[in-house]
């Protein structure tokens, strides 16, 4: 569930791409043999390849043609180096963060650093070019740092890291 949720907009969606995973999960089952001698890791990251690939699934069944948010001109604001605001920020100011972006930008974000897909995967995953991806990849990444920078005091986290 944790998973669709990342990749989903809305609680119905979650509920809609966790039960197309088992669907598919329960279709494929038999064809399943594991990968590593640790039956049990293999097994949980067979079970995530899927639900990952139904989010993007359902991502390009249902938003295809959505487009991004328009970026706010507002001013940068970035105080002094010696503050370190990777230690103030938590794991639920994070995925709140991540949560606030539009669904396209989301699925670029998380498809790019929590799987670790190339620009060119995540292009031919969701049907859209390489420049598009790696576009999308920049404005959500500015746009986590616009929520971030709301927040107050994360800055210097977003400066250094670039989220």
């Amino acid at each position: 569930m944790a998973i669709c949720h990342f990749y989903a907009a809305a609680y119905e969606d979650t509920v809609e791409i966790l039960n197309d995973g088992f669907l598919k999960i329960f279709k494929q089952i038999a064809s399943y043999s594991p990968a590593y001698t640790d039956e049990v890791s293999s097994f949980s990251g067979w079970l995530r390849r899927i639900m990952v690939r139904t989010a993007i699934a359902h991502y390009r069944k249902n938003n295809k043609h959505r487009t991004g948010e328009m970026l706010s001109n507002e001013a940068d604001h970035f105080p002094s180096l010696s503050e370190n605001g990777l230690d103030k920020l938590s794991h639920k100011e994070i995925i709140t963060a991540i949560e606030q972006l539009t669904p396209t930008y989301r699925m670029v974000l998380l498809l790019r650093i929590v799987e670790g897909y190339s620009h060119r995967q995540i292009a031919l995953s969701l049907g859209i070019s390489e420049g598009t991806s790696k576009s999308n990849f920049s404005k959500a990444r500015y746009r986590m740092q616009e929520i971030l920078l709301k927040k107050g005091g994360y800055s210097n986290y977003v400066r250094d890291y670039a989220v």
